[in-house]
């Protein structure tokens, strides 16, 4: 993970339960696989917020910058993949599944997943 992202997940993971520091270090881990810098992510999530998030799948598939975007936008799902891959705790992967769908679609304990996203979002 970039810096960047290595102090945001330390972030997160200083303000949750120990029982969830895991999924707060690696929600995010699905990143690595775009590639992209800071400048690029700026594009992307541009290009996420004008033309769909809907669009990510399609990009993901086509070449170079433009599937960056398409990996970048899919990172929750990648990263999901890739830490039940890897044999990780399910409430880890679930999380990196769904740190970012709507409250009433998670399926982790409320309490848990509420943690999470307020620190996440600080």
């Amino acid at each position: 993970m970039s810096g960047p992202d290595r102090r945001h997940a330390v972030g997160v993971a200083r303000q949750v339960p120990e029982s969830v520091v895991p999924a707060a270090l690696l929600h995010d881990v699905g990143k690595v696989a775009s590639g992209l810098g800071t400048y690029g992510r700026v594009v992307a999530t541009l290009a996420g917020a004008v033309a769909g998030r809907d669009m990510a799948p399609t990009w993901s598939e086509s070449r170079g910058f433009t599937r960056r975007v398409g990996l970048y936008l899919r990172h929750d799902a990648l990263g999901a993949d890739m830490l039940r891959l890897a044999g990780a705790d399910p409430l880890t992967s679930t999380w990196a599944a769904e740190h970012h769908l709507p409250p009433e679609r998670w399926t982790l304990p409320p309490d848990l997943a509420n943690a999470l996203k307020a620190a996440d979002d600080d």
